[in-house]
């Protein structure tokens, strides 16, 4: 793994201000992803690259499905993975998330390691289709679960960030009710959900 091209990646991501995954939960998951020890991953929300190599470099045996809907990031991407050398590894898709796992769900695809980081309103509606695709055993790693603190807020919610904290609320709730699910949520930057499929 091409260390200086990871890094200058970054900066780029930082200077467009692309939203990457931010160092401590970066490390994090690299941890989670070396003692699941995935093989076959699922990401939601490439952006441009950046946290889909850094899962490649925990595992170098494994292998990643990524799906963005920017166009333009999706490009970026497809680049970075020939850069880096990994497009052997990785199978993008470009377009809505809900329509790439309807048809994932449709051929009987399973992950044993799912990324969650697109809109995190969305996460609600991602989740029985990532649930149903999980193999037992299997973890999704939800990142920023708090949406800038605003999920743990007791005041009102300013109206244009309602409907996603209330999304994001539900989906806390579902994970932490679920019998099949064993969720584990950390206070690190801004919030990670560790679920295990029993």
């Amino acid at each position: 793994m091409n260390k200086d091209f990871l890094q200058e990646l970054k900066n780029y991501a930082l200077e467009k201000r692309v939203p990457i995954i931010r160092d401590k939960s970066a490390f994090f998951l690299q941890e989670q992803i070396k003692l699941a020890k995935a093989k076959n991953i699922l990401e939601i929300g490439t952006a441009v690259g950046y946290s889909t190599c850094l899962m490649l470099e925990a595992n170098t045996d494994a292998n990643i499905t990524t799906i963005e809907l920017k166009e333009a990031s999706y490009k970026i991407a497809l680049e970075v993975f020939v850069g880096m050398g990994v497009e052997n590894q990785v199978e993008a898709c470009n377009g809505d998330a809900i329509e790439c796992l309807k048809v994932f769900a449709q051929e009987g695809r399973k992950f044993d390691f799912i990324f969650l980081d697109g809109p995190k309103g969305q996460y609600i509606k991602y989740l029985p289709y990532c649930k149903q695709m999980l193999e037992s055993g299997g973890i999704i790693f939800a990142d920023n679960v708090y949406l800038h603190g605003m999920v743990l807020q007791q005041e009102p919610i300013k109206h244009k960030h309602r409907a996603m904290v209330n999304n994001l609320r539900k989906f806390l709730y579902d994970i932490t009710h679920d019998e099949e699910l064993e969720t584990t949520i950390y206070e690190l930057e801004d919030g990670i959900a560790i679920i295990k499929k029993k």
